[in-house]
């Protein structure tokens, strides 16, 4: 039997984004995002409202990035999340980041958290709160890469939020091969 809760914005894995964007001084502002993703080879899409100091960067710059926030700076990730850029102008050094400025965006990479989409601004509709974006780059620190050279999620130890019980969940168990497994029901 299912027990249904109506209409929610409840998916899992919820991703935990954390948007960077510098204001018209160059001050580097920060939010957490949860409500995004992938929406084409080489765009990302998320809701956020127009009220945020970040959303007014990133329509003033044109460009923002996307770091994944991860275990290892859970606290740091929420706080950007409930404190406000426009109450509190710096909240990015309040949560401990350090700005390094992308080499394809005008745009801030949090040097704290070790991976990150780098997007130039395509779209923006105030009314849904809709944002989209060109991704130019995806950096990641060498830390978090195999041996290979590949982003090593069980290094990264990203985070997703889960919005039934309002907990970060750490990725991380690797339970089988994407476009290999259910090849054995063929």
């Amino acid at each position: 039997m299912r027990k249904n809760f109506g209409a929610k914005p409840m998916v899992y894995p919820m991703p935990v984004f954390i948007l960077a964007a510098y204001d018209e001084n160059g001050v580097p502002c920060a939010m957490n995002a949860a409500w995004g993703g992938i929406s084409d080879s080489d765009e990302i899409s998320m809701c956020i409202s127009a009220g945020h100091k970040t959303t007014k960067n990133i329509l003033a710059t044109k460009a923002f990035t996307v770091s994944m926030a991860d275990a290892a700076h859970v606290v740091e990730c929420d706080y950007v999340g409930v404190e406000s850029g426009n109450k509190v102008p710096d909240k990015f050094e309040r949560a401990g980041f350090h700005a390094v400025k992308s080499e394809f965006v005008n745009a801030p990479l949090i040097e704290e958290l070790p991976m990150a989409v780098e997007c130039e601004l395509t779209g923006y509709d105030p009314e849904t709160g809709r944002m989209v974006g060109k991704i130019l780059n995806v950096s990641a620190d060498e830390k978090i890469l195999d041996e290979n050279g590949k982003i090593d999620v069980a290094k990264l130890r990203p985070i997703t939020y889960d919005p039934c019980n309002h907990k970060y969940i750490v990725l991380g168990e690797v339970v089988g091969s994407a476009f290999s497994d259910g090849n054995k029901l063929k």
